[in-house]
């Protein structure tokens, strides 16, 4: 097989590259692992910062999102025993956010690649890419029980921290920066209406918590846990019980979450890492085969997209005028963006939750920061700036 880029992975980042591409004239045959079922079922991320909605709506992937999604105008900061509200239109000058999940974008995206785009093989699994530092690097890989190569002029990863593109960076090329977090997220999916209008993050002397949604009929929930927790240790009723002690104001004593069935409960390691750098050769990194975010800035989907429209820009370029400099910059572009998204996280996830080894003056710090959030609205604006997005390419 022949293509001009081949793209190893068919989540939202190589899915929305395909589509950039195609936008652009430029060939591409994407290459996933799983089947589409499981693709489509895959839950995920379902914040969307004002520059992928926009990004989405221009690739002619926005309908269904602006039918179905819903827009966000502020989350809510809960500590202390009480509220602050964040204005994102008032702090940002006008940008939003969009509740509107990763399963979502991804069934959108892939009905549009297989009624326009280039060829999108479900189940193909990419075995190893080769030939990075040429000018016609390849992906072997095996499709219906047959091993095949896909020989192209760049190949893009979109494949994941373990997927096969990392490895074409040589080892004495590539660094990878690290951080684990000692604690964890035990998430749930529940058949009951959000009662809160906006996200709501909690800080609370019995450890984190979030109010989240998929839609106005299912919510989506989160309890910092011990690393290694057992989902099974932790029966519905302790669930909602713990969720509504975290989320208790002191100006509402005895309120109660609406409780509903529990129809999906998991557990979500936190940790942040950024792979450099983003290009070797013709062999380019994307999401998650180069940076992780924990997910308490709501980055991981946004940061990939960023990846790949800076990345479907260089490309264009290099097919439209023969010039290679936005593609010779394409790491170093990606990865200022990168770093300020994982630095809010750490900020994020370092402010909200309490680590197991934190001191009694540790909290207080923390408790000082979210203060300062609430009291100025520099502060403020800072964190709705980093939270509804930053423009692509910075």
């Amino acid at each position: 097989m022949r293509t001009t880029v081949g793209i190893v992975g068919g989540g939202p980042a190589g899915l929305l590259l395909a589509r950039l591409l195609h936008r652009a004239g430029i060939a591409s045959v994407v290459l996933e692992s799983r089947d589409r079922g499981y693709v489509e079922r895959r839950q995920r991320a379902g914040i969307l910062e004002q520059p992928t909605v926009d990004a989405l709506r221009a690739a002619g992937a926005g309908a269904r999102m602006d039918r179905e999604g819903l827009v966000h105008d502020g989350i809510e900061l809960r500590f202390g025993g009480r509220g602050h509200r964040i204005d994102f239109p008032g702090l940002t000058g006008g940008r939003r956010v969009m509740v509107y999940a990763q399963t979502e974008v991804v069934k959108d995206l892939i009905a549009l690649q297989l009624a326009e785009g280039g060829p999108l093989l479900f189940g193909a699994e990419a075995l190893a890419v080769t030939g990075a530092d040429t000018d016609t690097p390849a992906v072997r890989f095996r499709h219906e029980g047959r091993e095949q190569v896909l020989t192209c002029d760049y190949v893009v990863g979109c494949d994941g921290f373990h997927g096969v593109a990392r490895d074409a960076v040589p080892e004495g090329v590539r660094t990878t920066y690290e951080r684990t977090y000692p604690y964890s997220w035990l998430g749930i999916l529940a058949d009951a209406p959000p009662v809160y209008e906006e996200l709501v993050y909690a800080h609370s002397p019995r450890g984190f918590a979030l109010a989240s949604m998929r839609s106005t009929s299912v919510s989506r929930l989160y309890l910092q846990v011990p690393n290694g927790t057992d989902p099974a240790d932790w029966p519905d009723a302790r669930i909602w019980d713990e969720l509504d002690a975290r989320f208790a104001l002191d100006a509402a004593p005895g309120w109660r979450l609406e409780r509903g069935p529990v129809t999906a409960k998991s557990v979500l390691p936190m940790r942040s890492s950024v792979t450099e750098p983003m290009r070797y050769g013709r062999v380019l990194l994307a999401g998650d085969a180069a940076h992780i975010v924990p997910p308490t800035g709501a980055k991981g989907l946004n940061l990939a997209a960023a990846d790949v429209i800076v990345l479907a820009r260089a490309l264009a370029a290099r097919y439209a005028t023969g010039s290679t400099e936005l593609l010779d910059t394409y790491s170093a572009t990606a990865l200022r963006r990168v770093w300020r998204a994982e630095h809010f996280s750490y900020f994020m996830t370092t402010t909200l939750h309490t680590d197991p080894a934190q001191s009694a003056f540790d909290t207080r710090l923390q408790l000082s920061e979210l203060d300062r959030i609430a009291a100025s609205p520099h502060a403020a604006a800072e964190l709705a700036d980093n939270y509804t997005g930053l423009a692509f390419g910075g």
